[in-house]
């Protein structure tokens, strides 16, 4: 899986960072497929990282499954889960894939984009 990078920083540092790949890319740098999210206000982040939402993502990392199996072995409400799959899917760190269960038609079947993501975070 990939490494995934959640951070802060400002609109020109997300554009250097790109400058500095193209660059890269130009010259013929092999580049390790990385996801970086970035956030102008560490207050975002905050918004998306809750404690519930660690603990969903290190169950769906675990045990990859339905909304509903996650739901019941995180002893929680499934459409709270629900919510959080929704921001935590937005953020790039759950995918949902649709998947065949035989006899049922299709399942929304839940995994982990990265194996584990780091959280970098500056506050001025």
């Amino acid at each position: 899986m990939l490494k995934l990078t959640i951070t802060t920083g400002s609109v020109e540092e997300f554009f250097a960072r790109g400058k500095t790949l193209a660059g890269k890319i130009d010259r013929g740098e092999v580049i390790e497929p990385s996801t970086l999210i970035m956030f102008e206000d560490p207050e975002d982040v905050l918004e998306i990282i809750t404690n519930a939402r660690v603990s969903l993502f290190r169950a769906v990392k675990q045990e990859p499954g339905s909304i509903t199996d996650i739901a019941r072995r995180l002893h929680r409400d499934r459409s709270a889960v629900k919510r959080d799959v929704d921001i935590l899917v937005g953020a790039g760190l759950i995918q949902i894939d649709d998947v065949s269960h035989a006899g049922h038609g299709r399942k929304k079947y839940l995994k982990a984009t990265a194996d584990q993501f780091q959280l970098l975070a500056q506050v001025g």
